[in-house]
């Protein structure tokens, strides 16, 4: 039984990261002109080639640009909203909250012209600030629906308790709320990290400057009409998957508690 399960956990494994290892090894391979190259040695150049002569070292910073600044505002937006759902009685209440889950279901495909539209009129097109702006309506909708169970599981008794101490609102919220809604942020940081450095279709629909791209569409750069360079193709993928590996290892821990806190609490 145990062989069975170390067998199966072995080929899950293999399966898994067989992509991984091959873009690695296809971004070190000098001769990675096609995407069956046999590996023959190793080097940096396809690495030096997409940073010096493809700008993408432009490209991930526009994407990290995009990415923080979409964790950073839809973090502090979601938050807020949490709280008022699930701390205030209003009005429309339970409306809003469906209309929250609604708007979350609609596929981004079909969003693409009235929000091009829209950021047309606004003049926010060709604008990495409005491409801040899709990504965090984008990611609002799941990161209210994630952190409203985190806070409406707090006990309202220690908000009062805090506010009989002489606390006010601002206080009891950075020193109470926050730390206790903190594993739900970052599962929600998470979230709209991924979504904002992955994006592609709004992407290249919102920017037309080369200078303002992505990495989602920096990488395209390399597939040409009659062929691909595959070394830098892998290149440029290594380099993009990168920060987010490095942004997953940073809050994993959190990550895990906040997810099954969600599920727990929601």
């Amino acid at each position: 039984m145990r062989a069975g399960r170390a067998v199966a956990l072995v080929a899950l494994l293999v399966f898994t990261l067989f992509p991984v290892v091959w873009m690695v090894v296809t971004a070190l391979n000098p001769s990675a002109s096609s995407a069956s190259a046999t590996p023959t040695g190793v080097t940096l150049d396809n690495f030096r080639f997409v940073l010096d002569e493809g700008g993408f070292g432009r490209y991930l910073w526009n994407s990290a640009l995009v990415a923080v600044g979409t964790v950073l505002v839809s973090g502090l937006l979601a938050l807020l909203a949490a709280v008022a759902v699930a701390r205030f009685r209003f009005k429309f209440r339970t409306a809003v909250l469906v209309m929250v889950l609604i708007v979350q279901m609609v596929p981004l495909e079909a969003l693409v012209i009235p929000l091009f539209i829209q950021a047309r009129n606004l003049q926010l097109i060709n604008s990495l600030l409005g491409l801040v702006v899709v990504y965090v309506a984008f990611s609002l909708p799941f990161a209210i629906w994630t952190l409203r169970g985190f806070v409406a599981a707090i006990p309202v008794d220690i908000e009062e308790a805090a506010y009989v101490d002489g606390a006010s609102w601002t206080r009891m919220f950075f020193s109470i709320l926050l730390p206790l809604v903190a594993p739900g942020l970052v599962a929600t940081s998470v979230f709209s990290f991924i979504t904002a450095w992955n994006e592609f279709v709004f992407a290249l629909t919102f920017l037309g400057d080369d200078s303002k791209y992505t990495v989602a569409i920096g990488l395209r750069n390399f597939f040409g009409q009659y062929g691909t360079n595959w070394g830098a193709v892998m290149a440029g993928s290594t380099l993009i998957t990168i920060p987010v590996m490095v942004f997953f290892v940073m809050v994993q821990r959190r990550l895990t508690a906040g997810l099954v806190a969600g599920a727990s609490k929601g």
